[in-house]
């Protein structure tokens, strides 16, 4: 290997986090930790009761910059019920224009597997996507068909408040849901400011903040009618703020699907979690009292 090869090899961050929950007689544990690289957690949180295992996912660099690749894998085992989420924002930093000295992309997967009767609750807060980043960000999550989910993404172009705009640059998304192994939710998304997709009607139509909720429970637990009368609260909860425009309510085979397109990421925040205060008792018979980490 050259000198130059080592650089790029020291400048780069590879980081994976392997995570499995099991279910026993004391509650969900955290059963398996397998970490490489500054990406870790600290360790399971009870706040609810010995039954849901809180996770905070911590990346000390707190960004990705060109080079870098986060992996984090998310086992939830039969009967086990977990909700992880971070401390801060995610942050995708300019990526570097020199090919010389190495590829300029910036990865994050996020692999997410249940087993029959789980529960998982995805809550990462808001991935900021800096100017001139070059930036992969996928989510795949594989169900059973008595597990549950429930999940978000909000991500942020630019930092519009510093008059720093997404004007150069590449963004990719692709979220994915499995259920035994079936496909029932693909979502593509490709950002690039010379195809017009942030300004055209049918895009992003100016907006710089995007954002998506699933949500699924089994019919044996969820049934059509309850379905109906949820996404019922759900729209009139959004018309009660104010923010048809905002936010769109779709149910695709017993999987909701919510999305936000506006220009404020905590508007974002702020809004899912009051439609996640109306799902949870449902769907994982739980009041939705927030983690203690997002007031900090």
């Amino acid at each position: 290997m050259t000198e130059a090869a080592i650089e790029i090899v020291k400048s780069q961050w590879i980081a994976s986090l392997e995570l499995q929950l099991g279910h026993s007689s004391y509650g969900t544990q955290l059963t398996k930790t397998k970490r490489s690289g500054p990406l870790t957690i600290q360790k399971a949180f009870y706040p609810e009761g010995r039954d849901c295992a809180h996770l905070y996912l911590l990346h000390p660099p707190a960004g990705i910059v060109s080079g870098d690749e986060l992996h984090v894998k998310i086992d939830v085992k039969q009967g086990a019920h977990t909700l992880v989420t971070t401390p801060g924002a995610n942050r995708f930093y300019r990526a570097r224009t020199d090919l010389a000295i190495g590829d300029p992309k910036q990865t994050q997967v996020t692999q997410i597997n249940l087993d029959a009767r789980a529960k998982c609750e995805h809550f990462p807060l808001e991935t900021l996507v800096y100017n001139q980043a070059n930036g992969v960000n996928n989510i795949e999550v594989k169900l059973h068909n008595s597990s549950v989910y429930c999940g978000w993404d909000m991500t942020c172009l630019g930092l519009p408040s510093s008059n720093e705009n997404f004007t150069a640059g590449r963004f990719a998304q692709l979220n994915t849901l499995y259920c035994d192994d079936i496909l029932i939710y693909h979502d593509k998304v490709l950002i690039e400011p010379q195809s017009n997709i942030q300004h055209h009607a049918a895009g992003l139509a100016g907006n710089s903040v995007f954002g998506t909720f699933l949500a699924y429970a089994p019919s044996e637990q969820v049934s059509n009618e309850q379905r109906s009368q949820l996404i019922a609260q759900l729209r009139e909860m959004v018309t009660e703020n104010n923010a048809n425009t905002l936010i769109s309510i779709t149910d695709i085979r017993q999987l909701l699907v919510i999305r936000y397109l506006g220009q404020q990421a905590h508007q974002c925040k702020s809004l899912f979690i009051e439609l996640w205060k109306l799902i949870r008792p449902l769907y994982i018979e739980k009041q939705g009292v927030q983690p203690r980490i997002w007031f900090t």
